[in-house]
């Protein structure tokens, strides 16, 4: 009988694994595509802004596509679940940048 109760935990379990990891999934796909517009859209308008204005409006410019850049990088990393991966491709999940 406990055999039983086992394998029922490991279904629900498992299914409830499954959902949630589906949703995890869903919700940092909908983050990165969010991110990666906004920040193309920044960019995008902070170029245009440069270029109609020249260097007088470079400063702002650059600002505008600073903020996209990095509106886009915290989407990322929000999406990945606030886990970092460092130049090695490696999991860095301490605060400090070391493995």
């Amino acid at each position: 009988m406990n055999n039983n109760k086992s394998n029922q935990d490991s279904g629900v379990t498992g299914a409830a694994k499954f959902v949630t990891s589906t949703v995890g999934n869903v919700v940092g796909g909908v983050g990165r595509t969010a991110g990666g517009v906004v920040g193309a859209a920044s960019r995008g308008i902070g170029d245009t802004v440069t270029g109609a204005t020249g260097s007088a409006g470079k400063p702002v410019g650059d600002a505008l596509s600073s903020v996209g850049t990095g509106v886009q990088n915290g989407a990322e990393g929000v999406s990945k679940g606030g886990v970092l991966i460092d130049a090695d491709g490696g999991w860095d999940d301490t605060s400090d940048g070391t493995k």
